[in-house]
């Protein structure tokens, strides 16, 4: 009986310590290198990883507190040996390399959670090895998954909280948007805010001047930049509460409030913003206009000019 419990004792000793160097190796299988170089921005540094896997190599690089290095101090002068670990829910990425005047690099090792992909796929997020180093890297933790689950959005995965974590998309970032005035729920038209930069005093400004934009306007009027500063110019023009989408037409095609102060100098007061466009998709300049006054046709209409420019008289 004794020779049994001794066999049986052995069998499962034999059995953690491969369990343990299945872990072991496990956590050893996502390596590559670390480098960091001073930042423009006090109290941060450039930290960047270059992973190495059968896959190729993925890059990450942002800037870090130095606060997030423990046990590095920055402003040592001279060459120094570093061991640091950064600590996540998803994982430790364990560190080692030198700096030198507060700048170098070595390499790294990631040792993953092993608990992080369940507590993760329980709140309804899948989690596989590659997206768990990205999320060590990004610092997705499960109360930044909580809450913005709390937040009831759409098209919300795992792909998405990694992009919020880069882009910034946090708690606090949706309350600001929807107390401005947006009920947003789509997680896409969040990323694009932070993207192209659609702020909550952006969205504010607007609605006090009247307009109710949707996310897709918004996230327009920022890509092609109908800023509410340039809305207030052209106000000083005479055009104001412009529909947005002809604002953006305004952008589009180079209806500036220079272009508008040339044509009002030249006697055209308050061209309609299709005339206006017009104008500048058929290439009547303020240039073409003195020039037709030059041979004689001095009261032109924008719809003769515009038409004068599609049937190809200069």
């Amino acid at each position: 009986m004794r020779i049994w419990r001794t066999l049986a004792f052995l069998l499962f000793g034999l059995c953690v310590i491969i369990g343990i160097v299945k872990t072991a190796k496990g956590a050893e299988t996502r390596s590559g290198d670390w480098t960091i170089l001073k930042s423009g921005e006090v109290g941060k540094v450039e930290f960047s990883l270059s992973e190495h896997s059968h896959h190729g190599t993925s890059r990450h690089e942002s800037d870090w507190p130095t606060s997030a290095f423990s046990g590095v101090d920055f402003s040592k002068p001279g060459r120094q040996d570093v061991h640091f670990t950064i600590v996540r829910d998803a994982g430790k990425i364990n560190c080692e390399g030198y700096l030198k005047d507060g700048e170098g690099a070595g390499i790294f090792h990631f040792e993953p959670n092993p608990d992080y992909a369940r507590q993760m796929q329980s709140l309804g997020f899948p989690v596989d090895d590659e997206k768990q180093f990205s999320m060590a890297v990004q610092d997705v933790s499960l109360d930044f998954a909580r809450q913005m689950k709390e937040q009831h959005l759409s098209n919300l995965d795992t792909d998405k909280l990694i992009a919020f974590r880069i882009f910034r998309v946090d708690r606090e970032f949706v309350a600001d948007v929807r107390a401005a005035g947006l009920n947003i729920s789509d997680s896409d038209k969040l990323v694009a805010f932070r993207i192209h930069g659609v702020t909550p005093q952006m969205i504010r400004t607007l609605h006090q001047a009247g307009y109710s934009p949707n996310e897709d306007t918004l996230i327009a009027m920022r890509i092609h930049g109908a800023t509410p500063e340039w809305v207030e110019e052209l106000k000083k023009l005479g055009y104001d509460h412009i529909d947005l989408e002809k604002l953006i037409a305004f952008r589009i095609h180079g209806v500036s409030p220079e272009f508008i102060g040339k044509l009002q100098s030249m006697g055209y007061q308050h061209p309609d913003p299709d005339e206006l466009i017009a104008m500048r998709i058929h290439g009547v300049t303020p240039e073409y206009i003195a020039q037709m006054r030059s041979r004689g046709l001095q009261h032109l209409t924008v719809d003769e000019l515009v038409s004068m420019r599609i049937h190809g008289i200069d």
